[in-house]
């Protein structure tokens, strides 16, 4: 075979390989980014931390995260945060499609900074991934780096119990705590959540020294708590400050 002749050979496969990467790379694009919108809006008011409405009376709920609800600690603070940091601002929304009540889940960016990933490193939220794992790895990570720096919603609780509540069991919409410690432990007003917006309250209960209670989805008046998909349990005490977290 000649020397030319290999020379087109060469180039030939170099063609192909090129072409084969380029459909390979356009085609995970294309699955990655199929039925996202991205666009620039006013931010026109703030009606929670993680809820605000944009351009012309279009409701959007931040994806990915959950805020407090009305009543409850660090509510007011997260509704605050986005006052100061995008109301009336030009804001980049990466959409999502629409949640069960019609509103735009998109992510918000000021700029470069992404607010939802900064709403959950300040504390000021929770991570809540339901089936999209868009922007999973960046909340999650947000949400690390909020309990190493004790920030709001992750600052941990100086009960005496903190170091006695074990969780034993978490898995098929039961929980199972257990006090390993040699004194009972009043939990009166501490709080089991999900990532969501179930809870249950601990009324009037004290676990005794080597006792278990076991929590289900009874408990908390629903037909299940912790989605199939993932979830994140947090247990707090009666400041609402928190005591241990599991994920799975």
């Amino acid at each position: 075979m000649s020397k030319k002749i290999q020379i087109v050979i060469l180039i030939t496969l170099i063609l192909l390989l090129i072409a084969i990467n380029y459909s390979w790379i356009d085609g995970l694009l294309i699955k990655n980014f199929e039925n996202i919108n991205r666009e620039d809006f006013i931010v026109k008011r703030i009606i929670d931390g993680d809820t605000i409405v944009v351009g012309e009376d279009l409701k959007v709920r931040l994806f990915g995260i959950n805020c407090p609800e009305k009543g409850e600690k660090y509510y007011e603070e997260a509704g605050k945060f986005l006052e100061k940091e995008i109301l009336g601002k030009t804001v980049f929304i990466e959409s999502f499609g629409k949640d069960l009540y019609y509103r735009e889940l998109g992510v918000v960016f000021l700029g470069k900074e992404n607010i939802n990933v900064e709403l959950v490193e300040r504390g000021l939220a929770n991570v809540y991934i339901l089936d999209n794992k868009n922007y999973e790895k960046e909340l999650r990570d947000a949400w690390e780096k909020c309990i190493i720096n004790e920030k709001n919603l992750c600052e941990k609780s100086k009960d005496k119990c903190i170091n006695c509540i074990e969780l034993k069991k978490f898995e098929n919409q039961e929980v199972i705590f257990y006090n390993k410690c040699n004194f009972d432990c009043d939990l009166k007003n501490w709080t089991i959540k999900d990532e969501g917006r179930k809870k249950f309250i601990f009324e009037n209960f004290v676990l005794n020294s080597g006792d278990e209670i076991r929590i289900t989805a009874e408990d908390f008046n629903k037909d299940y708590v912790w989605t199939l998909t993932g979830d994140t349990l947090f247990l707090r005490d009666d400041e609402g400050k928190l005591v241990l977290w599991e994920s799975y």
